[in-house]
């Protein structure tokens, strides 16, 4: 009764914090830039974290430590390609991507697409948010399950009741803050999870890693190769393959690409790229480590865990008084409500923006932006909440190739429209809708190649299809280009 006492306040007394940091946002938010960009105005701390964070989800607490608890060291092909991606992601398109948004005045990335093409029709506009809302209402709604999983787990209450509380959360700050609060609330999550994926390993091998290796042979010599299985069997070339392309979904993500948008200026993106990749890089490790050293500490301890995604919990719960396991344990929730946040925030961005603006009320006033983009917000979190009330594989499945399918559908036409001017409004919509769709057939498809993960071919071919239609199809128009090339001086002026 006492450990779930202490548990059950420092959870309390983080949500609060959480939500008075969602009031003092609210305060600072006047109009739809401010709404789904914080003004522009964060620094280079915020938008590095609150990237990382939003990213990461609850899978760098629970998927990442229970595939290392599985795998062994095999892990770090999946870990090294998302650190390659989050690198090649600052590096490649963060102030451009600032830049051009400013030059073409977009706040949302299809809004950006449309007005980079001067699309008359807003079907780059329209089809982009479709997309968006599609891949985030299930991945949004995934969230909510792990989320309610948590509460239940530690609580002990009916599920039913732990997913309301969990969305109530995270709907609260959203709703009144917007992106300022999903910013700062992302800056306080992310330091939270890195250091509990730093403090957790070291406390259960009690600062002595020299041995790890050794413990780890003993166990299973194959956990320390990183060319075959756990089983000994040779890992293929389209297993390393599929590991390693997780790091490509990076380029497409609209969660992650806002950040660079809202950063106050291209110089603080450099610092910024610095301490995502950093942060990335120990959270990882932290995360490998949980996993690796959990094994070690099940098989030492005789204890016997039912589900490796839950070794975080378990190290938790058994090497920590309650009040510091309850800090370690709402690093579960900070990591689950710093994507699900970021996820309704772009949702409700697509449907006001994107949908109830240029479908609907294109003289629409910033503040009726605002009041439809929190209308969404509820909206949104409501049709998620009903499908987390019944997970099932169907649901949970989609949020497999959701970040696939960003980051086909985003990727190639986000990249080659930042440096290719010779690109066209047709190539952009061809690429956009060849990679989203490829990535819902070829998931469908098994056998051979066609194990190999979805993101894959579904970059490929949205490249191939912006290259050809947009050769196919004829120059860009004369405004499209005067407008490109105002932008490579900005560019250039801001750096």
């Amino acid at each position: 009764m006492e450990n779930s006492f202490a548990i059950t306040t420092t959870f309390i007394a983080y949500l609060i914090l959480m939500l008075a940091i969602g009031v003092i946002a609210y305060q600072r938010t006047k109009n739809s830039s401010d709404y789904f960009l914080g003004g522009r105005s964060l620094g280079p701390w915020p938008a590095a974290l609150s990237a990382g964070a939003s990213d990461m989800s609850g899978w760098l607490l629970l998927g990442l430590p229970g595939y290392a608890y599985a795998a062994g060291i095999e892990a770090f092909w999946l870990a090294g390609g998302l650190l390659v991606g989050t690198w090649l992601n600052w590096l490649i398109n963060a102030k451009r991507l600032r830049t051009y948004s400013i030059t073409t005045d977009a706040l949302t990335l299809p809004e950006f697409l449309s007005r980079r093409f001067n699309d008359k029709s807003k079907m780059i506009q329209v089809i982009s948010a479709f997309f968006i809302l599609l891949f985030f209402l299930f991945y949004t709604s995934s969230g909510l399950v792990a989320g309610g999983k948590l509460f239940e787990t530690v609580f002990g209450l009916d599920y039913t009741t732990a997913v309301v509380i969990g969305t109530v959360c995270v709907v609260s700050y959203t709703l009144f803050g917007g992106f300022l609060a999903v910013s700062w609330t992302d800056l306080v999550q992310g330091l939270l999870m890195a250091a509990a994926l730093m403090i957790v390993p070291i406390a259960a091998m009690e600062g002595g890693f020299s041995d790890l290796g050794g413990q780890l042979e003993n166990i299973n010599p194959e956990l320390l190769t990183l060319w075959n299985d756990s089983k000994g069997e040779p890992l293929s070339a389209i297993a390393i393959i599929s590991l390693v392309a997780w790091g490509l979904g990076y380029f497409g993500q609209p969660h992650i690409l806002a950040r660079f948008k809202a950063t106050r200026t291209n110089k603080d993106l450099t610092t910024a790229r610095r301490i995502a990749v950093v942060w990335t890089a120990l959270s990882m490790l932290g995360a490998m480590l949980v996993g690796i050293v959990g094994l070690i500490y099940v098989n030492n301890s005789g204890v016997t865990v039912d589900d490796g995604e839950k070794i975080f919990m378990l190290l938790v719960n058994s090497l920590f008084h309650p009040v510091i396991a309850g800090i370690l344990l709402a690093a579960i929730l900070a990591a689950v409500m710093s994507t699900a946040d970021s996820q309704l925030l772009v949702s409700s961005s697509a449907l006001a923006e994107d949908f109830y603006k240029q479908v609907f009320k294109q003289d629409a006033s910033s503040e009726e932006i605002v009041m439809v983009g929190r209308i969404a917000v509820i909206g949104i979190s409501i049709v998620a909440l009903v499908l987390a009330m019944t997970p099932d594989s169907s649901v949970l499945g989609l949020v497999s190739y959701a970040w696939a399918g960003f980051g086909a559908a985003f990727g190639p036409a986000l990249i080659l429209s930042l440096y290719w001017a010779r690109m066209n409004r047709n190539g952009a919509l061809a690429g956009i809708l060849v990679g989203g769709i490829t990535i819902v057939v070829w998931k469908q498809l098994s056998g051979g190649w066609f194990d190999v993960y979805e993101i894959v071919p579904g970059i490929i071919f949205s490249t191939i299809s912006i290259v050809v239609v947009s050769l196919l199809t004829g120059e860009p128009e004369e405004s499209v280009k005067a407008q490109h090339a105002k932008f490579e001086k900005q560019l250039v002026e801001l750096d």
